[in-house]
């Protein structure tokens, strides 16, 4: 029976994906063969040998310690696109909040309680302070055309907005799914220098870490408003607190709230609300769990962030799946070991990420209990699965 660690709590979608005849799970799992979690950090606790794979219910693995994973042969899983919607709408949300001033106006607004009949009167004589442009007909760049991002740019489009996309790593996939009135920014310049509002749809990682920072606020419209529901680490705090308090950016919304950014007016934080919907919940708990269960069961790979996506449809009794690095050879020096052993692959799919690989073999017969262990010893070869 298959262990699973549960950590926080999962919505039931997810869990009634594991069959109680094959699967166990909860919180106090000691041995587990997977870990199901959704905001728990697992950067201070300790792998256990037994452990396979770790499903992320959300997009995002800051979480999860992932070369160290990798480096233990551990499959990491996320959930990208389950929670997209929820984000679009809230980023959606975001874009009226950066323009019409609501959340000071309403600030202000509950500063009159207690003017009883006055009340309507003061705020026709206040409302003037809380003037904000519409949407329509203002330009919006895109950076990161994704799940979400795609998803904000079409809705964009519906809104009557001109939008720009940036995108150099989109897929064919979600290429097809975006509006053909979607302008293609071939350059991050092209999306600072013309666009009203900008909002970012990427990965915190090398090179975009801190992207928003004051040498490119200093390319962008004068009054811009930049919307960052991806992650705080993407802007730099005190360069945009320094744009906002100076005029040169109108306003900054995020999900991402931080010290340097509190307090401060035209800088609008949201306790990050980006996937807290039922559904968004439901979404991620139920595909998180599937991937655990398909891999677990048949060793498909399917959203693995440190490995490559690999799948085939089962046709043997018996599945190895061989976790290895990319290096050249490989592939010969496991197809050797089978047949020296004198065992069949009757089927077999490998793919390659940067510096891993993961190969799965259909076996025709049986083996010894030792066959797992000789591939094992193959050099490059990180761990070995049967299933």
């Amino acid at each position: 029976m298959y262990q699973i660690k549960t950590m926080n709590k999962i919505s039931p979608m997810g869990l009634d994906r594991f069959d109680p005849q094959s699967f166990c799970y909860g919180e106090d799992v000691d041995k587990p063969d997977a870990i199901l979690v959704r905001s728990a950090s697992l950067h201070e606790t300790e792998l256990p040998k037994s452990l396979k794979a770790i499903a992320r219910a959300g997009a995002g693995v800051n979480n999860i310690p992932v070369e160290k994973c990798s480096e233990k042969g551990i499959v990491v899983f996320n959930t990208p696109g389950a929670n997209a919607n929820a984000v679009k709408e809230l980023v959606l949300a975001g874009l009226l909040l950066s323009s019409r001033k609501i959340v000071q106006g309403i600030q202000w607004s509950q500063s009159l309680a207690g003017q009883g009949e006055q009340i309507p009167a003061l705020v026709e004589k206040g409302k003037g302070k809380f003037v904000g442009p519409e949407l329509l007909g203002k330009k919006l760049g895109v950076i990161g055309l994704g799940a979400i991002g795609g998803l904000v740019a079409n809705a964009a489009i519906s809104l009557g907005m001109e939008v720009y996309g940036y995108d150099p790593y989109i897929s064919v996939d979600l290429a097809w799914k975006l509006s053909r009135s979607i302008i293609h920014a071939s350059s991050l310049k092209q999306i600072y220098e013309n666009c009203d509002y900008i909002t970012i749809h990427v990965p915190a990682v090398g090179d975009t870490k801190g992207m928003i920072n004051s040498e490119s606020i200093q390319t962008m419209k004068q009054g811009v408003r930049i919307l960052n529901f991806s992650r705080g680490e993407l802007a730099v705090a005190a360069d945009v607190k320094e744009a906002v308090q100076s005029g040169r950016m109108a306003c900054y919304v995020t999900d991402f709230p931080s010290e340097e950014l509190m307090g401060i007016e035209n800088i609008i934080t949201v306790p990050h609300l980006g996937a807290s919907t039922p559904e968004s919940e439901d979404n991620c708990a139920g595909m998180a769990a599937s991937q655990l269960v398909d891999f677990l069961e048949n060793g498909n790979i399917v959203n693995s962030v440190n490995f490559p996506n690999v799948t085939m449809p089962r046709t043997t009794k018996l599945r190895y799946g061989v976790v290895h690095k990319n290096i050249p050879n490989m592939l010969s020096q496991i197809t050797n070991a089978f047949s020296s052993s004198q065992v069949n692959i009757e089927n077999m799919a490998s793919k390659s990420k940067k510096d891993y690989a993961y190969t799965i073999l259909d076996i025709a017969g049986e083996v010894s209990g030792a066959f797992a262990e000789k591939i094992q010893a193959i050099e490059g070869i990180v761990r070995v699965y049967q299933f």
